[in-house]
């Protein structure tokens, strides 16, 4: 009954619910180390099923403990014991499986307080061991005070009390020593002692560090000193003793010499400085100027800084990061010699390109639009000799007059084409011009001499005009008469060239980084930037990272004149070459750099100078700003994009020149390769058309142009560009209107015509005065409307004109308001195309 009669615990009661044939619950067991298993423990339960009405048969009575139970009389234990019925079985599993919950329920609270008492009993005694530990620390610590307080009070007693002895050693603490021999016994004075020098004092904490070890006197004192120091205290002496020492002797400060351009950010001054940026913010607040790491600071700011924290300043300006190859002179034993650079020029149509093409034996004339040139063509010839020659060709056109500029700039050798069947043309002067500033030397070739009309003294007559005298007329100019159609006399324009070579002796230094000239460049849709570049000294090798004007990159690869990828580039060879990072500009510097770093610096400060000279405005002054407000100017909007840089600038150029008083062209945009999306954009905003040279559209740019209704205009040749921008430009002007006064006239009495009408008689001053003309109501001399003659009448007959001195009558239409000493004035309009 002990089982039957425990209090239930909690958990252990079983959820309310229907019957079930099938009891289960669960059973933890313990194990050692902590581990512990679930086991689900089922009761089948066999169901009885009675007839309906009848009352379920009676549970088995529970048999009772033994302990419990009376004793059996002795005739019921003669009969044979009875076999349990199931609902006994079922009970006695319910049973046992209660007993076995409540026993591992049992354990797992037992489990539990233990490891809660375990805990609390850690805790304790933890608490109890800190408390103790600071109360050992604050005793010590107290008894060092008090022990200092005494020692300090014994030795003012002890100066006070000993008389003042000049220039005798400072006495010896021997307080410790006086004090044992005091307690000797027979009260014997203490030996006396060598006096020993003074000691350097020791601050607080070499006291506490010493304090702890054993002395002799120590030793033989009475003091009980038992209690020590904790191991932790003296830890924490020693750190602090090291860092007291790492303090007071700091390492030397390196004092660095920082370069400092004309604006420098603070935190890129920190970090050359090797300093904390916190420190110079800090600084610049002290100087009054509250500034961030991002900030930029002058020079002179800078400067005060760098001093400040004990460095050394080294100016420098910006204009340092560029390349100044000016004073960079190769030494004369270094200079080998090199192939002559020979640019021909001349007036467009007379045979430049064609005579090239017989030198070299090539027929670039037959691929050029319009047989014209429209870019520098860079080529190299090899002579039956082995010698070779560089030549540039020019365009002839007016537009390109900055082509030609550059190709004068670049050559050693200039090489006038003039047709003998067509003489000196404009182009043909500006050539001779360019040539003249460039300071090189020019050889004329008199070309077509096999034409009938030829006439090759004409040309040189013509040329005296423009101080070139030529060889046959007593001067130094070299003059031969070619055929580029025929190859006639081409041996001896080549050996003209060799002389002028040997005279000039062209020398350059191979064994050094290259420099040379940008003479064309273009965006290729596969390739990416190229540049047609002419070597001029050093020699350009595959590999090399190289600033061309404001874009940089690495050589990837060299192509020549023929097409052939070659590896190294001499002076004076003219090579296409790939690795650029955007197309320069016609042109510009060539310079190999030693590496992507400083290419990279150089580029960005070129870009900021041409960015600064594209955003820089001129001051603003009372004048020039009424001038802007008064001039009302029309602009005719364009973008414009071409196949090479020197073809953009030529056009650009042109179409600039196109403007007038009254429209001005105004390109929004000029660029070198294909038409792209971002191009129709920009066109589309400010309904531009956009003009495509030797380039077309993508496949994106033809979809947006469709949808936003871009025009697009292709050419090959400019002159057809220019023609057609100045025909749209006197379109977009509209068509000029011409006023021509035919006759005056007076109103001399005003009639009534009809209901509302009126009718003006007239006297005819001077002209004629015709019907359907327009004509001018004035009214001293102010306009009073502007109309036209309805109806004309002379003596009540419908007439078409009337002539000066006679009189008529008038109705005008739109308007009544009439009266007599008005004046009449009678004109025609005329509307004239506009052209520009």
């Amino acid at each position: 009954m002990a089982d039957q009669t425990e209090k239930p615990k909690l958990g252990t009661r079983p959820p309310l619910g229907l019957k079930r044939t099938v009891e289960t619950g669960k059973v933890k067991q313990s194990f050692s180390h902590g581990r512990s298993n679930t086991v689900v423990v089922e009761v089948k339960k066999r169901r009885i099923l009675g007839r309906p009405g009848e009352a379920p048969p009676a549970e088995a009575p529970k048999p009772e403990p033994i302990a419990e139970a009376p004793k059996p009389a002795p005739k019921p234990a003669a009969p044979a014991p009875r076999k349990p019925s199931a609902q006994d079985e079922i009970a006695s599993r319910k049973e046992l499986q209660q007993k076995l919950l409540r026993e591992a329920e049992e354990s797992r609270l037992a489990s539990l307080e233990q490891a809660r008492r375990r805990e609390e009993r850690a805790r304790t005694e933890q608490s109890e061991e800190e408390r103790r530990r600071t109360e050992e620390n604050r005793k010590a610590e107290e008894t060092a005070a008090e022990e200092a307080r005494l020692k300090a009070e014994e030795e003012a007693r002890r100066a006070a009390e000993a008389p003042p002895e000049p220039q005798a050693p400072a006495p010896v603490e021997l307080e410790e020593e006086e004090d044992r021999g005091a307690r000797r016994p027979g009260g014997h004075a203490p030996v006396s002692r060598r006096p020993e020098p003074p000691r350097p004092s020791r601050g607080r904490g070499d006291e506490q560090r010493h304090r702890g070890k054993l002395t002799v006197s120590r030793a033989l004192s009475d003091e009980d000193e038992s209690r020590a120091r904790s191991l932790a205290a003296l830890r924490r002496a020693r750190e602090k003793e090291k860092r007291h020492h790492m303090e007071t002797g700091p390492a030397t400060k390196q004092v660095r010499d920082v370069v400092v351009p004309e604006a420098i950010t603070v935190q890129e001054l920190a970090n050359r400085m090797a300093e904390r940026g916190a420190d110079l913010v800090k600084a610049l607040f002290k100087m009054g100027m509250p500034v961030t790491l991002t900030q930029t600071i002058d020079q002179d700011t800078a400067e005060l800084l760098v001093t400040e924290f004990g460095h050394r300043i080294k100016r420098v300006s910006e204009s340092d990061i560029d390349i100044d190859t000016s004073e960079d002179v190769d030494a004369a034993e270094s200079l080998k010699p090199r192939p002559p650079v020979v640019t021909i020029m001349g007036h467009v149509d007379h045979g430049k390109t064609s005579l090239l093409d017989a030198i070299r034996g090539a027929d670039v004339v037959a691929h050029e639009a319009g047989g014209i040139t429209q870019h520098i063509g860079a080529y190299q010839v090899q002579l039956p000799d082995k010698s070779k020659i560089t030549f540039l060709d020019t365009p002839g056109h007016e537009a390109f007059t900055e082509m030609r500029a550059r190709g004068a700039n670049v050559t050693d050798i200039v090489i006038l084409v003039v047709a003998a069947d067509d003489g000196l043309k404009p182009q043909t002067i500006e050539a001779i011009n360019h040539t003249k500033a460039a300071g090189v030397p020019m050889i004329v070739a008199i070309n077509k001499i096999d034409k009938p009309e030829a006439k090759p003294q004409k040309v040189r007559e013509e040329l005296l005009q423009h101080e070139v005298i030529v060889e046959d007329m007593g001067g130094e100019v070299q003059d031969v008469e070619v055929s580029a159609t025929k190859k006639t006399n081409l041996d001896k324009l080549l050996e003209a060239i060799q002389l002028q070579a040997e005279i000039l002796e062209l020398k350059a230094n191979p064994d050094r980084a290259a420099e040379g000239t940008v003479v064309e460049a273009k965006l290729d849709k596969g390739r990416g930037p190229l540049a047609t570049v002419l070597v001029q000294r050093g020699t350009l090798r595959v590999g090399d990272v190289f600033v061309a004007g404001a874009s940089s990159g690495k050589v990837r690869a060299m192509i020549d004149d023929h097409g052939r990828q070659v590896k190294e580039a001499a002076p004076s060879v003219p090579v296409e070459v790939l690795g650029l990072s955007a197309v320069p500009s016609a042109g510009d510097a060539f310079t190999v750099v030693e590496n992507e770093a400083r290419a990279r610096e150089v580029a960005a400060y070129r870009q900021g100078v041409l960015d600064r000279k594209r955003t820089t405005a001129a001051p603003v002054s009372l004048e020039n700003m009424f001038a802007s407000h008064q001039a009302t100017h029309m602009e005719f909007p364009l973008v414009i994009k071409a196949d090479v840089h020197g073809s953009v600038e030529a056009i650009v150029h042109a179409l600039n020149r196109l403007s007038t008083d009254e429209i001005k062209v105004r390109v929004l945009h000029s660029g070198v390769g294909a038409i792209t999306e971002s191009d129709v954009t920009l066109a589309s905003a400010s309904g531009a058309p956009i003009i495509g040279f030797n380039v077309r559209p993508n496949a994106k740019a033809r979809e947006v142009a469709e949808r936003s209704k871009v025009e697009f205009r292709y050419y090959d040749v400019i002159y057809h560009l220019t023609d057609w921008v100045k025909s749209a430009m006197a379109g977009e002007l509209g068509p000029e209107i011409i006023e021509t006064v035919v006759g005056r006239a007076e109103v001399k009495e005003v009639f009534p015509a009809g209901k509302k009408d009126k009718a003006a008689g007239l006297l005819v001053l001077e002209g004629v005065i015709r019907k359907g003309l327009n004509a001018r109501l004035t009214r001293e001399d102010v306009i009073v409307s502007k109309t036209t003659i309805s109806s004309l009448r002379r003596f009540k007959d419908d007439v078409a004109e009337v002539r000066a001195g006679l009189e008529c009558g008038v109705m005008l239409a739109d308007t009544n308001d009439i009266k007599a000493g008005d004046n009449l004035e009678v004109f025609e309009v005329e509307e004239r195309a506009r052209t520009l």
